[in-house]
């Protein structure tokens, strides 16, 4: 496709822009100094933001107008409750949206109000764009997020912080992902901080036909935009996640030539690494992986850890970037330190569990930079938060509280039966690869809903790899499994087995098209 006149003008100005941000890299004083700036002022960039947005027309104004609440009195709030209460005290006004409503899939309804948002109505005006970015996508269709270079820079400030707190930050960095998103934002944001990517491993080529023309003149922009601002950033290198031996071998020689390789990436890739790696007896003992964008879940951890190689999690948002990262103390898999500098996080107050589920996470943008503005933001998560005592770097660095036990509380309908994928994960990682082997990315449940007028038909894709097996037997046991002897899933195991809605078939999980592997596909 023949880029248009708006992806020429993005394209410019990120290269007008680019080579002046890498041309000024950080140092880890100076990150330490923004850092402890941004904690002390967290209550006055709350009560900023809050002004801000009740000054201009967008969804958050309607909201805090109806609640009769002015910055006045969100400011007495916070002086007197302390941060978080006050925004527990506004989301139970009224003055939140859920991820359906931020993403205009269902109105907003308050009372007697009600009204629609759209997705570009959340965006900071004056936000410069530098490129775009699209969310998941996972169950409906994917918003669109500004990328702009001022917050790229503000939030490598944490990324660069959190991988010290690992010893990381001299690690050989590198990044696995397709063009566009974070294959952009990743490799300036390691550039800013004086730590320039070494190689750039995408799934999927930037020259393939079909694919936008952009993406191939994006990586062009940003190797010019690195020369120019006297930086090396590195340009593709195809490893496609069926076959990543270029990602493999990278990791082996640089281990070989007495560095820890780090990989950023997606959880479910990392796996597939480390079974890749497996398969070829190529030893990664040491080598260390990011992964995100997904359930960073027990199973995925010990897969990856089984090679000797570790995988970080980290908890975030295209809307948000990064929200938490890895404790080096965890109590549970993953067990995240929120980034209290870059986001207020509360749990829904329970006046609100009619709509929201005991847990929802509500996000609140404190940099002022952020493209996506939120103000008890749902993104569809669950988890715990925890004030405890950990002992560990990130903690003594300033960020004290935990997150943990992240799932998604939307409710998934696959099938015509509503579960939660909390269950799903747990059968799919832990039930099935007891009984019949594979691991953590060897199962998925795929909704085909492409048949108008039909009941929707639900695949289990077993991996081939897995081995000889008797499909029937398969079925029978996730349906037995995901009975559990909870009613309602109960109710989900009788249908299918009545309607025979669901069908095993020996295929490769699905992937989006930035390669995460979803426990539960909607095609």
């Amino acid at each position: 496709m023949i880029p248009s006149w708006e992806d020429v003008r993005v394209g410019t100005r990120f290269l007008r822009d680019l080579p002046g941000v890498l041309r000024h890299p950080f140092d880890l004083p100076a990150a330490r100094r923004e850092l402890e700036r941004r904690l002390a002022t967290r209550a006055d960039a709350l009560l900023h933001h809050v002004r801000d947005l009740a000054r201009r027309q967008g969804p958050y104004r309607v909201l805090l107008d109806h609640a009769g609440l002015r910055s006045e009195d969100v400011a007495e709030l916070v002086t007197a409750r302390g941060l978080e209460e006050a925004l527990e005290v506004i989301a139970a006004a009224g003055v939140y949206l859920t991820n359906l409503e931020m993403r205009g899939r269902t109105p907003v309804r308050r009372g007697s109000l009600t009204f629609d948002v759209k997705p570009a109505d959340l965006i900071r005006p004056g936000a410069v764009v530098h490129g775009l970015s699209t969310t998941g996508g996972s169950r409906g269709a994917p918003a669109v997020v500004p990328i702009d270079l001022e917050f790229v820079r503000d939030h490598a400030i944490d990324t660069h912080l959190t991988l010290e707190c690992h010893g990381g930050r001299d690690w050989a960095h590198a990044h696995w992902g397709a063009p566009g998103g974070t294959a952009v934002t990743n490799p300036i944001e390691f550039a800013a901080g004086g730590r320039p990517l070494r190689r750039w491993f995408t799934p999927i080529d930037p020259r393939a036909r079909g694919l936008h023309s952009r993406y191939r003149a994006g990586s062009l922009a940003m190797r010019l935009g690195g020369f120019l601002g006297g930086v090396s950033l590195p340009g593709p290198t195809l490893a496609p996640l069926d076959d990543p031996m270029p990602l493999v071998l990278w990791l082996r020689d640089t281990l070989d030539a007495g560095e820890t390789p780090h990989v950023w990436t997606f959880a479910s890739s990392a796996v597939l690494a480390a079974r890749a790696a497996t398969d070829a007896g190529i030893d990664i003992e040491g080598a260390r992986f990011t992964g995100g964008g997904e359930p960073t879940t027990r199973a995925r951890l010990e897969a990856v850890a089984a090679t000797g190689a570790r995988m970080l999690p980290r908890y975030g948002a295209t809307e948000t970037d990064i929200i938490a990262y890895a404790c080096a103390a965890p109590d549970s898999a993953d067990d995240q330190h929120l980034l209290e500098d870059r986001h207020a996080v509360i749990q829904a107050p329970a006046t609100l569990r009619d709509t929201l589920p005991e847990g929802s996470l509500l996000f609140t943008s404190l940099l002022p930079s952020a493209p996506f503005q939120l103000l008890n933001a749902s993104l569809g998560d669950v988890a715990e938060l925890a004030d405890r005592d950990c002992g560990c770097p990130l903690e003594a660095m300033g960020w004290q509280r935990h997150v943990g036990r992240i799932r998604s509380f939307e409710k998934l309908t696959a099938g015509g039966i509503t579960f939660l994928d909390v269950d799903v994960i747990r059968v799919l990682e832990e039930t099935l690869p007891a009984a019949f082997g594979g691991d953590a990315t060897h199962y998925q449940l795929v909704e085909d809903t492409t048949e108008p007028g039909t009941a929707p038909r639900v695949r289990l894709h077993v991996h081939p790899e897995v081995g000889d097996l008797d499909v029937e037997e398969v079925g029978d046991v996730f349906l037995a499994a995901i009975g559990g002897g909870d009613s309602g899933e109960r109710l989900m195991e009788l249908q299918w087995r009545g309607s025979g809605a669901l069908k095993v078939v020996r295929a490769p999980p699905l992937r989006t098209g930035s390669g995460k592997i979803h426990h539960l596909h909607a095609v």
